[in-house]
């Protein structure tokens, strides 16, 4: 017999990783204010990049003393301009515990090639030993996990008096987490996460120490144009004054403005914080009743309030070949968006199958509240064949 439909529906059912949900209320018309046509270079123009960057100084609580720029190619692009940019000054200690983690280690040792690399990775659920690290090199970490659902709980590991610099890849946590900027040299995301901006666009925040090392250390490789944020041992200022090295969609500096109004509207980034941490909460209690599900994080203080990744422990589906239980996760998350209550809420490709469930700022309490039951219904289904 089928399982009974659960009654309620999410409002909106879009639960995916990135690009993530709008903020709640969200029309075309909040794009009316876009300058098109116009060029990113003039006054105007300008103006409305720098106050993308003035705004998010603010709700992130940045330092007055650390640079914000807008850079290409979206978080992607700023992780790799600091890599390229910074490394190779001394040995560097890569961190990844999951897939683009695993994608900056590549990067580092079959890209550009360093030799003095201590490679700490960890499987899916689980951090590498924070212990170990050591501070007098260059440290490169992702602060949650995308693909695995795992985060760094603080920054206390951390060492204050670190001599090398520390490069975090914040994509999934800036505006949903406590950030410690006093112990991060490099930081950056992208609009299309926690506040439901459009794709494309990066930024990237520069402590004092980082400027330094642009400034007095030259890679022995070439760097390409959109990589360079110095130039003849001076730091190229426009960037970091919305002079951006090359065109941005004004629509998407629009949308990315409205993003951070709305931020500001629902408490800054305590608000943020407190949405992000409820929608995990709600998920959390449930799992705790259910006997088929678990987190893919080990622990409850490595649990991501944002990428919400979930493994199904059920031994029917445990015992079961590997391909058959990643059709059984595919099975599940197809009849989700086939209901028309869950788009896009499957694992990444490269993680365990599963479930994903995006619990930033944009997405509403009440409509993982409501997809939860969901889920219960497309197991059973799935199950019962």
């Amino acid at each position: 017999m089928a399982a009974p439909k659960p009654g309620n529906r999410p409002a909106n059912p879009q639960f995916s990783s990135g690009p993530c949900a709008k903020r709640p209320g969200w029309t075309i018309e909040a794009l009316k204010g876009a300058l098109t046509g116009r060029s990113h270079r003039s006054k105007p123009g300008k103006a409305k990049l720098e106050q993308v960057i003035t705004l998010s100084k603010d709700i992130l609580g940045i330092p007055a003393d650390y640079r914000l720029g807008i850079v290409p190619a979206s978080d992607t692009g700023a992780v790799e301009m600091a890599l390229w940019s910074l490394l190779g000054a001394r040995g560097v200690d890569m961190l990844a515990w999951e897939s683009f983690g695993k994608d900056w280690v590549t990067d580092v040792v079959k890209q550009l090639k360093l030799t003095d690399v201590r490679q700490m990775v960890a499987g899916y659920g689980a951090l590498p030993d924070l212990t170990a690290v050591d501070f007098s090199r260059d440290v490169v970490f992702t602060w949650n996990g995308t693909t695995s659902g795992v985060r760094v709980a603080n920054g206390d590991w951390i060492a204050a008096d670190r001599e090398g610099l520390t490069i975090c890849d914040a994509t999934s946590a800036a505006f949903a987490m406590d950030l410690p900027w006093d112990k991060l040299d490099v930081v950056t995301w992208s609009w299309q996460k926690v506040l439901g901006g459009e794709a494309a666009h990066g930024m990237i925040a520069l402590s004092p120490r980082a400027v330094d090392r642009l400034l007095n250390y030259k890679p022995s490789w070439p760097l390409p144009k959109i990589f360079r944020m110095a130039s003849n041992g001076k730091l190229s200022e426009g960037i970091f004054k919305g002079e951006t090295i090359n065109t941005p969609s004004m629509i998407a500096v629009e949308d990315a403005l409205d993003g951070l109004n709305w931020a500001k509207s629902v408490g800054g980034l305590e608000g943020l914080i407190g949405r992000s941490e409820g929608n995990l909460k709600a998920v959390a209690d449930w799992v705790a009743k259910t006997d088929w599900v678990d987190f893919l994080a080990d622990t409850v203080e490595s649990r991501s309030c944002t990428s919400i990744c979930l493994k199904i422990v059920d031994p029917w589906a445990t015992e079961q070949p590997a391909e058959a239980q990643a059709e059984i996760a595919k099975k599940l998350t197809s009849l989700l968006e086939k209901e028309g209550v869950a788009l896009d809420a499957g694992s990444y490709r490269d993680a365990p199958p599963g479930i994903r469930i995006w619990g930033g700022a944009t997405v509403e309490n009440a409509d993982i509240v409501a997809l939860l039951p969901w889920l219960d219904w497309a197991y059973a289904t799935v199950k019962a064949g």
